[in-house]
């Protein structure tokens, strides 16, 4: 099992794409997000992941930076069954909200052509809190991180080798989230900036954390492999580098701090 990371940057980014990312398990793909705009296109074209080969799509939660990327893997989704070069049904599953919302963008911005593959192979799912559901293999568990500002979704997977993955979303953890992290072997947390850049960009204002803060949780629930994303972009040039150093002051696992298109073996 591969992760792509199809994009590792917060919603205003303009150095690199909004977070998204995609599991491989041999020539299958699942999409997790798709960032703010048809950028995911480009994206998913540089990564070498053509759209016959996605199975699915999870969607975390109704913020543009991850919703509204996935009207375009709708269209292209449409587009290829219009043209007969994809047979396989395609499924987005998300909360209810980020739905109902997908839903309403894709009826009012796509041509009646496309939406007739809407419900017709095409199917938008609306899932609780604990569902679970298969993907490239994988058991996955959708879980409520507890948001402050709006109902989003993480999930925990169960990998085919056994070993267990969990994404906590793009806020700071929250104890009260029925996450089941403890002793994962992959976390993936979002970390905004340095804590040592905290005054200049004020994540805690926008409920987000830091480096490491990041180090201090993954440690806390003794997850094997950290790995960063949803950062600021004025500092990626040495972003990989100092946000590792600055997790691995309280973390002791491995840290992983990609760039766009960077796969990591899971």
């Amino acid at each position: 099992m591969e992760l792509t990371l199809l994009g590792t940057g917060n919603a205003m980014v303009t150095r690199c794409y909004n977070t998204c990312f995609a599991f491989r398990e041999g020539a299958s793909h699942y999409l997790v997000d798709a960032g703010g705009g048809n950028g995911i296109l480009r994206q998913l074209a540089l990564a070498g992941i053509q759209a016959e080969s996605m199975e699915g799509m999870f969607i975390t939660h109704g913020h543009t930076d991850h919703i509204l990327g996935a009207i375009w893997i709708v269209r292209k989704m449409a587009e290829l069954m219009k043209k007969g070069a994809r047979k396989n049904p395609f499924e987005i599953r998300c909360h209810a909200a980020a739905a109902e919302m997908l839903t309403c963008f894709c009826n009012m911005t796509l041509t009646p052509g496309l939406l007739q593959f809407m419900g017709n192979g095409i199917a938008i799912t609306a899932i609780p809190p604990g569902a679970e559901f298969q993907a490239l293999g994988m058991e996955v568990r959708a879980f409520d991180i507890r948001s402050t500002k709006a109902e989003q979704f993480g999930f925990s997977a169960l990998l085919p080798g056994g070993k267990r993955f969990v994404c906590l979303g793009d806020e700071p953890y929250n104890p009260e989230a029925d996450a089941r992290a403890e002793g994962c072997d992959w976390l993936l947390s979002e970390a905004f900036c340095l804590y040592a850049d905290r005054a200049r960009f004020h994540p805690y204002e926008k409920h987000h954390s830091t480096a490491l803060d990041a180090g201090r949780v993954a440690e806390s629930l003794g997850a094997k492999n950290l790995v960063l994303y949803h950062t600021e972009d004025e500092t990626l040039a040495t972003r990989k580098a100092r946000y590792a150093a600055e997790a691995k002051e309280a973390f002791s696992g491995r840290i992983f701090v990609p760039d766009d298109l960077e796969t990591i073996v899971l």
